[in-house]
């Protein structure tokens, strides 16, 4: 999978039917079988769906925080929320009147 990423592959998790031709379910396949039979692999250790989506949700969170600190649009959101995983803590009740003053969008008396 490294090698892929090296060659500028975008990888994606999908469910898809199997033994239907898939060209990359058919690879997939074909690499999972050669790592299964691989005798350099010294162990396996099975990591839990949960290490699994919080290592996923840590990764989006700091993709996303790059993608918040490098826009040039939203200063005004940015001004209440410069942290994304800070933001996603809060529970907020949006309603119009708040969208309104936190993106600067619309009339507000």
């Amino acid at each position: 999978m490294i090698e892929m990423e090296n060659q500028d592959w975008k990888i994606e998790f999908t469910w898809i039917k199997a033994q239907a031709g898939h060209r990359g379910n058919e690879l997939a396949d074909r690499t999972a079988k050669e790592a299964a039979t691989n005798s350099d692999i010294e162990c396996y250790r099975r990591i839990p769906k949960s290490t699994v989506r919080r290592e996923l949700s840590d990764n989006g969170v700091t993709r996303w925080q790059g993608e918040w600190d490098n826009t040039t649009k939203g200063a005004n959101t940015k001004s209440f929320f410069p942290k994304i995983a800070d933001r996603l803590k809060l529970k907020i009740n949006v309603t119009p009147n708040f969208t309104t003053m936190v993106t600067g969008h619309g009339n507000i008396k």
